[in-house]
């Protein structure tokens, strides 16, 4: 029986057994996919990238500020908290700028000039400026006036060079002497105009103090010495520069 069996019904039971495993293939088949894409799915994790984006709150600009007393303060006033550099700060952070700041600023130096700790500006700027600065600023100098002025420029675009190897991608800020009244001595005037052309020669924007009046018709602001602004002018300092620094900050917090 055994024998007849397998003879007489052998074939359809061949084609049922191929019928079968091509059935239980395709659903062996798809439950594996199934597992595939359950796996995937429950697997996945969003791809990183390596970077920050650019949005409010996520850098802070570095700001280099070089300059003299007027920047360190004196017994006049500006010392600490009162400087303008300080006010400055204040001011910009209030506006929603993240400002991280290296002032190097001495007593008697300009360009030319040593200061009270024998430093002139280029001295100061390989102190303060670094390499991912976004901005670096120049404040001063009458201390310069005794320089020779043929010689002068030399040593300003010495300066900026040498900050603009440092930081190549900066933006310069350039502002010339103030002068608390509006008679200036030519010399001072002649230290503007080296300035500016100077500042053109690296892209820095120059501001000028003496056309635009800074402290002039002031006294109040002008410490009994009659040439440091006392707390009041640096409050007026703050007002003038923190806007001329904003605009050089491109990215806002």
């Amino acid at each position: 029986m055994g024998r007849l069996y397998t003879v007489t019904v052998g074939a359809r039971i061949s084609e049922v057994s191929l019928s079968l495993r091509d059935t239980l293939a395709r659903a062996a088949a798809a439950a594996v996919s199934a597992a595939v894409v359950a796996g995937a799915v429950v697997g996945y994790s969003p791809q990183t990238r390596d970077y920050q984006l650019l949005n409010r709150g996520t850098a802070e600009d570095r700001v280099a500020v070089i300059g003299d007393s007027y920047t360190t303060g004196t017994d006049e006033g500006g010392r600490g908290p009162q400087s303008w550099t300080a006010q400055t700060w204040q001011l910009l952070a209030a506006q929603g700028f993240k400002v991280e700041p290296d002032v190097a600023a001495e007593g008697g130096a300009g360009y030319g000039i040593r200061g009270n700790h024998g430093n002139v500006f280029e001295d100061l700027t390989i102190r303060a400026v670094k390499r991912d600065d976004a901005l670096v600023v120049f404040f001063g100098s009458r201390n310069d006036q005794p320089v020779d002025q043929a010689r002068f420029p030399v040593l300003v675009g010495e300066t900026f060079q040498i900050a603009r190897r440092v930081a190549p991608s900066a933006k310069f800020l350039v502002i010339g002497p103030p002068w608390p009244t509006a008679d200036p001595p030519d010399v001072v005037l002649a230290i503007r105009d080296n300035l500016r052309i100077q500042a053109r020669g690296v892209g820095a924007t120059f501001i000028d103090p003496l056309a635009e009046g800074w402290f002039v018709g002031r006294p109040d602001l002008i410490g009994p010495d009659g040439v440091h602004p006392n707390d009041a002018g640096h409050a007026y300092l703050a007002e003038k520069i923190a806007p001329l620094i904003r605009s050089q900050l491109t990215i806002p917090v």
